[in-house]
This record gives structure tokens, sequence and C-alpha cells, in this order.
């Protein structure tokens, strides 16, 4: 038997296999993942570090809403003054016109010697000067006579017989006011039955 000196096919001329070939082609890969599995770790914040950030945010979160409800607080609290202001002085404006008629009047009942025509005279100057502060004030007065009966600004005291169409005021006892669009007191009125009624009686 003859010794074989000639080397395999499967077996290169430099002694190496194929699969070590391949293993050697693989290690640069495998060193270049490990190398960048590393590089990421270092570049990843540790759970410390993560939970201080946390605690950071948390504390500049909680800060912010500390000042938000404390401005809150100054707004209610200017604006529940501001309602108590108002409430307290509304009635200022009114009130200074008010001191002019007082005044009118003192004046007029300071005269000793006064005729009638100047007592009249002085009191239909009162009389406007009322009358202009309660124009001032949004105060008007209500006096509907001739016009439709309005349950609204109204009260009835009686009905009377008349040739006016039915429900028409005939007569104003007592007139009533009006503060802007709300009812002060209404006027006390007589309003007619109209003839109607009356024939049918």
């Amino acid at each position: 038997m003859q010794a074989n000196d000639s080397v395999p096919d499967s077996v290169p001329a430099n002694g190496t296999r194929p699969d070590q070939l391949a293993a050697a082609d693989q290690t640069p890969d495998i060193a270049e993942s490990v190398a960048e599995s590393s590089s990421a770790a270092e570049e990843m914040p540790s759970l410390d570090q993560a939970l201080q950030q946390a605690q950071l945010k948390s504390d500049e979160y909680h800060d912010a809403w500390l000042r938000a409800k404390a401005e809150t607080e100054n707004v209610r609290r200017r604006a529940q003054e501001d309602i108590a202001k108002a409430a307290k002085f509304a009635i200022d404006r009114f009130a200074r016109e008010l001191l002019a008629v007082k005044d009118s009047l003192e004046a007029a009942l300071g005269i000793e010697t006064a005729s009638v025509e100047s007592l009249r005279s002085g009191t239909e100057l009162t009389l406007r000067q009322l009358v202009s502060a309660f124009e001032k004030s949004a105060l008007t007065e209500v006096n509907p006579i001739g016009e439709k009966f309005d349950p609204h600004r109204h009260q009835a005291i009686s009905v009377v017989e008349s040739e006016h169409e039915p429900n028409t005021v005939v007569t104003v006892l007592q007139k009533g006011y009006l503060l802007a669009d709300r009812v002060l007191r209404p006027a006390l009125v007589i309003v007619a039955k109209g003839s109607d009624l009356k024939s049918a009686q």
C-alpha cells in the first residue's frame, strides 16, 4: 500500500479548512457589534440618573402648579373685593345727587317770610333737581295714563266703566318707577272695563 502524498481537494493549499476561514471572517463583525453595544450602554443613563431627572421634572411641574394656584387665588380675592366695593358704594352717585335736593329743601325751610309764590318756585326747582338725580341713576317714572294695562308694570286697584277701550288705564293713583328695566314699584292704576261690558250688563 503506497502512501498518498497528494493533498485532498477539499483542503486548501495553505492548510486552512473552509469553516476556519468563515469563522475568521465573522470575528471582526462580532468584535464590532460588541464595541457598539458597549458604547450604547455607556451612553444610556443609569437608573439613578433617570430617577434624578424625573425628580427634577416633578419639582419643576409642582412649582409651576403652586405659582398658578397662587395667581388664581389672587385673582379670585381681587374679584371678591371689587364686588364688595361695588355693592357698598353702588349708591354713591345717587347719594351725591340727592345732597343738592336736601340743600334746596333746607334753604326753603330757612326762609321765615316766604310767600306762596316763592315756596312754589322753590319746590319746583327742588323737584327738577330730584328728577335729574333720578335720570342720572337710570331711575325713570311710569305714568301709564291712556296706555294699555301691563300687569308687569301696573297694579290695577279697580275696574270702572268707561268709553275707553277695555284694559286701558284711565287713572293713575300712584306713579311707578323702573331702575333700568327692573320694576322698583308698579304704578297703581284704575283700568277701563269697556263699553262692551257696560252694554252687556
